[in-house]
């Protein structure tokens, strides 16, 4: 279960604290540095740390703690930058590792995205949130809405501004209106003329395909994202058809738990905007609504493969966006592909990238081509994995289904909207 967006310190014992923040690109160097403790921790950690990297491969950076001989780590790895964290007395494992997840999300919602150049770009920009994010190594104030409050989002006229007044600090002088609210994620006294709430459905699909065509693994992540633009302090209940199909369950801190416990009903007083109220997974899904049937054979330094794409369950909506995505093998010197529908490209890294859109009615959709393997090479060896993405817009394919949302404490006019979407996920198909 999620901590709360604000945790007082009152919560903790006074050696459970995190000591300092290191962001770390893909090369290791460190591009941020904070220490949020008067105890300095010194920056050689992060030297022992991506010797082990380097050392242990991805074996080691896919593990979220670490015992170094001086400090405990907590590691996350988002678009390739590490968040690493330290500290030298034992504490909750699970808060280190959620406070560096809030920091990710934050710092991709405020950049826009979350690379090596944005957070270089806007420096100034992190450092001022991690310094309303924790306190003297407690977590504090986590909740985008009152964050944006406080720290205006970067934007070309700010940046403008700074150039010309030298004034780099997007802090504002006023706390935000929440720190006066008896709901510490809500603003006090919201008005809209139009109120209105929508709620949306956002699942992505995994799946693993082996060679013979047999679904290894298939399921469902998903969430439950809420944009509420209600006057008031809004009281929201939120039903469903058969919620008895979710597992590993994750709430926003506004929802009451009780509830939910004894009749899984969603009950909660929303931020005001958008937020994500909840988020799950639905396993052991035993289809998928599109195939691809890859063919592959090789003799005589020669290689001829044929990829077949196509609706194996109708899920009663237009499935597009659909692209196939694969790694040519390194012994491969040259590729002649070409496709009956959409388009193919091959890069210079040797991803081919085949976008296919949607699937016509009239034909199936196919690649097919020959490639040249390098000198002394007969067969293929090494075969390609696909990476399948697609989107299917007004459809949740877990199955899941809003029953109703009840509002209280809200103007009698209101309007409330449902929507739903499936994306691929880790969509894998072995040849």
């Amino acid at each position: 279960m999620l901590y709360h967006t604000i945790l007082l310190e009152n919560q903790f014992t006074e050696t459970q604290m995190l000591q300092c923040i290191f962001l770390l690109s893909d090369s290791g160097e460190v591009m941020l540095e904070k220490q949020l403790t008067g105890h300095r921790v010194d920056r050689s950690i992060c030297d022992w740390f991506w010797d082990h990297v380097i050392a242990q491969g991805d074996s080691f950076k896919s593990m979220p703690v670490i015992a170094s001989p001086t400090h405990y780590l907590f590691q996350i790895v988002r678009e390739g930058i590490t968040f690493l964290a330290c500290t030298q007395v034992e504490m909750p494992p699970l808060m280190g590792i959620e406070f560096l997840c809030r920091v990710a999300d934050i710092l991709s919602d405020y950049l826009g995205g979350l690379n090596e150049d944005l957070i270089k770009d806007n420096f100034v920009i992190v450092y001022e949130l991690l310094d309303e994010m924790i306190d003297n190594g407690f977590p504090l104030t986590t909740e985008p809405n009152i964050l944006r409050e406080m720290i205006a989002p970067p934007n070309i006229v700010s940046k403008m501004l700074s150039v010309v007044t030298g004034n780099s600090s997007n802090v504002s002088d006023t706390l935000p209106g929440a720190t006066a609210s008896c709901v510490p994620w809500r603003t006090t006294d919201v008005k809209y003329a139009n109120n209105e709430v929508y709620v949306d459905l956002v699942e992505e699909m995994d799946a693993i395909i082996n060679r013979d065509g047999v679904l290894v693994k298939c399921e469902i992540s998903g969430e439950v994202q809420v944009n509420c633009l209600l006057s008031g302090l809004p009281d929201l209940t939120l039903s469903f058809t058969n919620p008895s199909i979710l597992d590993d369950v994750r709430f926003h801190p506004s929802v009451r738990f009780r509830p939910w416990e004894s009749h899984q009903i969603l009950s909660f007083v929303p931020p005001d905007g958008q937020f994500n109220l909840m988020s799950y997974r639905v396993k052991k899904l035993k289809s998928t609504p599109i195939y691809v049937k890859p063919q592959i054979t090789s003799n005589a330094g020669t290689c001829r493969i044929s990829v077949m794409v196509g609706v194996r369950n109708d899920p009663g909506k237009t499935i597009d966006s659909i692209t196939l995505q694969f790694q040519l093998p390194p012994c491969i010197l040259s590729a002649d592909l070409t496709s009956n529908h959409g388009t193919v490209n091959i890069l210079s890294n040797k991803i081919c990238t085949w976008s296919v859109g949607r699937i016509p009615k009239d034909k199936a959709p196919s690649l097919s081509g020959t490639m040249v393997l390098e000198i002394g090479v007969e067969s293929l060896h090494v075969f390609p994995t696909f990476q399948v993405g697609f989107r299917i817009m007004g459809v949740a394919l877990s199955g899941l289904q809003i029953d109703k949302l009840d509002l209280k404490n809200v103007p009698n006019r209101f309007y409330k909207g449902f929507r739903a979407l499936t994306r691929a996920g880790q969509f894998e198909v072995r040849s």
